[in-house]
């Protein structure tokens, strides 16, 4: 018999531990994302670690910005970032504040709300990829940089939080280098996903981008 997911969010406690604690803990919870037309729940079956000033892979890593400031805040806030001029990318921040690590939001299952997802991933072939990576995450939850700073744990009324769902036993977790990134961060097994899940995205190395000759 398969156990409900737990519909209770997890507290600010949940996100103040470190980074590579808290990545591995977040597969299998529930990310709501309350929009106009309606909710939509994600079951997180892939995520990425970056720890802040000791990862040469993480935004923080030579310090605050204007763009990553979000990352130094309190534990349990949204991170969004926009990238190759194209997409949004969604990490919940954790540690004590002022640490600026995060975990980014790499894929998931969609469990309430598809038929909105679906609306966003015209380009979806079937379910199994709405949420496959993480700017389609972003592109099927309708997350934007109107979310960053989001507080995850606030009570009451809020655009997005995480629930308990239904926590991953570790020996069905697997862990690898993280996806695309260069350089000494590009090392690090600090990419964690559920073993066999049809949702996780596929692993590429990082590629140099080319300039036009």
């Amino acid at each position: 018999m398969i156990a409900t997911p737990d519909r209770t969010p997890l507290p600010r406690e949940f996100f103040d531990r470190p980074v590579l604690e808290v990545a591995p803990d977040l597969l299998g919870r529930t990310l709501v994302r309350t929009t106009p037309d309606g909710p939509i729940a994600l079951r997180l079956t892939e995520v990425e670690a970056y720890d802040g000033p000791n990862d040469p892979g993480s935004h923080a890593y030579r310090g605050r910005t204007a763009r990553n400031g979000v990352m130094f805040g309190p534990p349990g806030h949204v991170y969004v970032y926009f990238t190759y001029g194209m997409w949004f990318c969604m990490n919940l921040v954790c540690g004590p504040e002022g640490e600026s690590s995060a975990v980014l939001l790499r894929a998931g299952e969609i469990v309430e709300g598809a038929e909105l997802a679906r609306k966003r991933r015209l380009s979806a072939r079937n379910d199994k990829e709405l949420a496959k990576g993480p700017a389609r995450l972003a592109t099927a939850l309708d997350v934007d940089r109107a979310l960053n700073g989001t507080d995850a744990c606030a009570a009451g009324d809020t655009p997005l939080c995480v629930l308990a769902g239904t926590p991953v036993p570790r020996d069905q977790v697997s862990n690898g280098p993280r996806t695309g990134v260069a350089g000494d961060g590009g090392v690090h097994p600090w990419r964690f996903w559920i073993a066999n899940d049809p949702t996780v995205s596929p692993y590429r190395a990082h590629a140099p981008r080319r300039r036009p000759s």
